[in-house]
């Protein structure tokens, strides 16, 4: 078994100026590559998660969620996120199964408790059922209750970095609007191969945030957060890329590297 964690970033599957708005087109266009890529593939599997984009960013940001809920108006706000970020997963979870995938959808919500921003508990023996019996695990960027903060939000970042040390991947693939990790963010001329840690620091000028409403810290927080988790995982790879060109992802599923990939 070959197992590869993949999200589609918020910024590729809706349009980010313009709240709690889907691009269905392209949810189905993903949607058919990642089955053309298992079709041909009996041995990959896959952990799908998904940004919330111009859906549970909207409310996020007008609550101020990810910073932490206490207070009635806030906890209404929590459940604002929670209902918006459901939507678009239903939206996903439907352009999968029209593609003929196994797609079950998983809520950080009901099942992960974060202390201070990050994980702290997360069962995942249902997950792992789930991929043992040849179905499509989906989760996706979520409120979570949270020991420090009251409540919080998680990016699948953030639920990525749990799950590969639960999992062991051989790879994170990160599937946004850019083509990678620009070194001369914003003039988008010179594209950073690799990144590893021993050269963060001369690529991290160039990191810029993100396009639209994102709460959970653009570019700068991914790359970061992906480079602790390389650290940690010494045989991973995270490839980040843009998933706009006609058949990338399916071509990236068998193997391609195109953007940046970032190695110990």
């Amino acid at each position: 078994m070959s197992l590869v964690f993949l999200k589609l970033g918020g910024s590729l599957i809706t349009d980010k100026s313009q709240p709690y708005t889907a691009r269905l087109d392209k949810l189905d266009d993903l949607s058919a590559q990642i089955a053309a890529a298992s079709q041909e593939n009996a041995d990959l599997r896959l952990i799908l998660g998904h940004g919330s984009g111009s859906f549970g960013h909207t409310p996020a940001s007008q609550f101020d969620t990810r910073r932490g809920v206490s207070g009635p108006e806030a906890w209404r706000g929590f459940a604002e996120v929670w209902y918006q970020a459901s939507r678009l997963n239903r939206l996903v979870i439907e352009a999968l199964h029209r593609a003929g995938l196994p797609a079950l959808a998983f809520s950080p919500a009901a099942s992960v408790i974060a202390r201070d921003g990050k994980v702290s508990s997360w069962d995942c023996a249902a997950l792992r059922s789930a991929l043992e019996n040849g179905l499509l695990p989906v989760i996706h960027g979520d409120v979570v209750f949270d020991q420090i903060r009251g409540g919080t939000i998680l990016s699948t970042e953030d639920l990525f970095a749990y799950l590969a040390q639960e999992f062991q991947p051989e790879r994170i693939l990160l599937a946004g609007q850019e083509r990678g990790v620009w070194a001369d963010f914003p003039s988008r001329q010179r594209l950073a191969a690799e990144i590893t840690p021993r050269n963060f620091a001369q690529q991290t000028p160039g990191l810029g945030g993100a396009a639209g409403t994102d709460v959970t810290g653009g570019m700068r927080s991914k790359v970061t957060e992906m480079l602790k988790l390389v650290e940690l995982l010494p045989s991973l790879e995270v490839l980040i890329f843009s998933g706009e060109e006609p058949g990338i992802l399916r071509r990236v599923l068998r193997g391609e590297n195109p953007g940046t990939r970032l190695h110990c």
